[in-house]
């Protein structure tokens, strides 16, 4: 986790990200997080206002483990290559992993966290302060590119981080149809557009 929490308070965590293992939040419950992390009662509503903050606390981390990994990713593509043509290569490859079948389950879960934030002003508090950090990481490593000239500086860099997530998180309403599109189609209209508008 990104910052220094109490070792019990991580246990729990820890333990109810495991126990999600991508399925809905409801099907995780108390005793059993209490069984598998050997940690109290008393000690989880010491650390958490209700189980509901602990599920809540689970759903967070694993929407920033996903995310990280491709600002983590974005951020060694910013810092390793030296033009804008290699700039471009490397965010196509970033794009081919974040759009694929594959990850559609982090897709769903991401859009499922959303959905709860919806619902509960304690979530959309949490999950928002953390949307924030993730914008802002996306929107310095967008300046960074625009500092070197690899991207247009007209743009607000802020409103490309917003953008590139909105298309990967919105690529779930292809991820339920029977009939998906082209992965390949995908990926070279999102190529397209980039380079057109960033570039």
């Amino acid at each position: 986790m990104r910052s220094s929490i109490h070792p019990t308070k991580e246990r729990l965590i820890l333990t109810t990200v495991q126990l999600m293992g991508g399925e809905h939040p409801d099907k995780v419950h108390v005793d059993q997080v209490l069984a598998v992390s050997g940690i109290s009662k008393g000690s989880l509503y010491h650390h958490f206002e209700d189980f509901s903050e602990l599920i809540e606390s689970a759903l967070i981390y694993r929407f920033s483990v996903n995310v990280d990994r491709n600002i983590d990713a974005i951020t060694n593509l910013v810092t390793s290559v030296n033009n804008r043509d290699d700039f471009f290569l490397g965010l196509a490859q970033i794009t081919i992993k974040t759009q694929g079948v594959e990850l559609a389950h982090i897709r769903f879960e991401r859009a499922r966290a959303l959905g709860i934030a919806g619902n509960s002003d304690r979530f959309r508090a949490k999950l928002g302060a953390e949307q924030q950090r993730v914008t802002d990481a996306l929107t310095d490593l967008f300046r960074e590119a625009q500092s070197k000239g690899w991207l247009n500086s007209e743009f607000d860099p802020r409103a490309a981080a917003v953008f590139i997530q909105a298309y990967t998180l919105g690529k779930v309403v292809d991820d339920v149809t029977p009939d998906p599109m082209s992965h390949e189609a995908w990926i070279a209209l999102i190529a397209r557009v980039t380079e057109k508008v960033f570039g």
